[in-house]
């Protein structure tokens, strides 16, 4: 998909304008109406002016074709309106017989929002239209038909050209993630996403340097090793740099879960749903996708990823329930459950990340089913302690998930949950007493932040798309890029 920005004009195959439920035109409908024909529209009933509903007209105006689309009320058009409206405007170009059409709508009026970010909902829910999952098919589907290019009818100026630019940096960050996400896991090993890491370095300039097991065993991460123990794969430990602040100045780290395929070790998943678990390393796609989204901004922030992968498999050296580990904080775990092993690996990562000396520390895993009860398929959750500075990274952080249409909800983390992840024989335990499982897994990790401000994302509902549509969603990499953005004054 292709966009560009300049003055609306009629050669287009279509023109996509607005219109509202008042049976009221925008400004860029009333441009097109010189013969009435769609105020005749809309006093017809022909379309009710409600966000997504659709009409689409001939020789109107001078255009080969006008496609009206409802905006809803006229003196409140909402971000979700609008989306709405865009989605719907983006179906019927999905049927058309031309391959380039132009937006008209009204990118400046949407309440609480401003240019950039109408265009940037125009290109992702264009970009998410056409993302292909074939790559591993024989035969490849049938290739998109309909529109291919689309203007956005904006005065081509330097902010709105640096929006679209901005925007199809995000959606080029989100289909990484996604293209991991969906890969499976004899393809995508801890080992393919060093590549990918390494790949970054070299087609955006990103510092990376992959730790394999000895590294990690002399750096003393005894959680990660462990996890990995039961696997004939190697772990990688993967650090990307993105230095693109001051020298010196105190970086943001991002923590990405990688692991490449959970079977739960020996506390073994059902076996029912269990090849979804090729998805349990996609806070390690978002951590390589925003990577690959603020280095084309060259964004003006130092950011470091950390990335742990590793395979949990059983096998005969797999580690068991009741065994006791040190982590590289030297903190001791009793595993309860082996298939606990997310905040394991994390653990090790989280240690590893105090000696960035960081500005502040998210973590992204896909952690816990407890997560998707709590909050279903919407929104992630986000962990982090309860004083000013921590209450301020999350604020950030909830409000980059609403700015970027990928929202979050703050859970508690209270010290009364920390009774539950108690031992007899350990400093911790893997796994709490029953209840609260998202929570008591956000308590695990706390333990290992302590030198840092930090904030955990849980993804599990979020990572990946039910149902007829499949796979790999691309969140948080939109919240995340739009938190690095902010802290960058972006």
């Amino acid at each position: 998909m292709d966009f560009s920005i300049r003055e609306s004009d009629k050669r287009s195959g279509c023109i996509a304008v607005g219109v509202f439920e008042q049976r009221c035109l925008s400004a860029q409908a009333r441009a097109l109406d010189g013969d009435d024909a769609i105020t005749l529209a809309l006093r017809s009933g022909d379309i009710s002016g409600k966000p997504g509903s659709t009409l689409l007209l001939h020789g109107v105006g001078g255009a080969a074709r006008v496609l009206l689309v409802g905006l809803g009320d006229e003196g409140a058009l909402t971000q979700a309106a609008f989306a709405t409206a865009v989605r719907a405007m983006l179906g019927v170009f999905a049927t058309l017989g031309t391959a380039q059409a132009t937006v008209a709508l009204p990118f400046d009026d949407v309440a609480g929002s401003d240019r950039a970010w109408a265009i940037a909902c125009v290109v992702a829910a264009a970009r998410a239209g056409v993302f292909r999952r074939d790559a591993l098919k024989s035969r490849k589907d049938a290739p998109a038909a309909g529109v291919r290019r689309i203007v956005l009818a904006a005065t081509p100026d330097a902010a709105a050209k640096a929006a679209l630019a901005q925007a199809c940096a995000m959606a080029n960050g989100v289909d990484l993630c996604k293209t991991l996400g969906d890969l499976p896991a004899n393809i995508c090993t801890p080992a393919h996403l060093a590549d990918a890491a390494r790949q970054l370095g070299r087609d955006w300039g990103c510092g990376v340097q992959v730790l394999g097991r000895t590294q990690v065993a002399r750096l003393g991460m005894g959680c990660l090793l462990a996890v990995a123990e039961g696997s004939e794969v190697p772990p990688q430990f993967i650090v990307l740099k993105h230095k693109g602040g001051k020298p010196g100045e105190a970086p943001v780290v991002l923590v990405g879960k990688g692991i490449t395929f959970d079977s739960g070790g020996l506390s073994l998943k059902p076996g029912a749903g269990m090849e979804e678990m090729k998805y349990d390393m996609c806070g390690a796609a978002a951590v390589l996708g925003t990577f690959r989204a603020i280095a084309e901004m060259h964004l003006p922030l130092n950011v470091i990823g950390l990335v742990p992968a590793c395979e949990n498999l059983p096998s005969g050296r797999a580690v068991k329930p009741g065994d006791v580990i040190t982590s590289m904080s030297g903190l001791t775990v009793e595993v309860q459950n082996t298939d606990a092993e997310g905040r394991l690996v994390l653990c090790d990562a989280l240690a590893y990340a105090a000696r960035f000396k960081p500005a502040a520390v998210v973590d992204i895993a896909t952690l816990t089913g407890a997560c998707v009860s709590a909050l279903g398929h919407h929104r992630s959750g986000l962990f982090t302690r309860s004083d000013p500075e921590h209450d301020r990274l999350a604020d950030a952080l909830i409000a980059a998930g609403s700015a970027s249409g990928d929202p979050a909800w703050r859970m508690p983390l209270d010290d009364a949950y920390q009774e539950q992840i108690k031992s007899a024989c350990a400093d911790l335990a893997n796994l709490g007493t029953p209840g609260a499982g998202s929570i008591t897994a956000a308590c695990f990790l706390e333990h290992f932040t302590r030198a840092y401000t930090w904030a955990h994302l849980d993804i599990a509902g979020t990572a990946w798309e039910q149902g007829g549509a499949k796979g790999a969603s691309g969140r948080p990499v939109p919240l995340l890029v739009a938190f690095l953005r902010a802290r960058a004054g972006r």
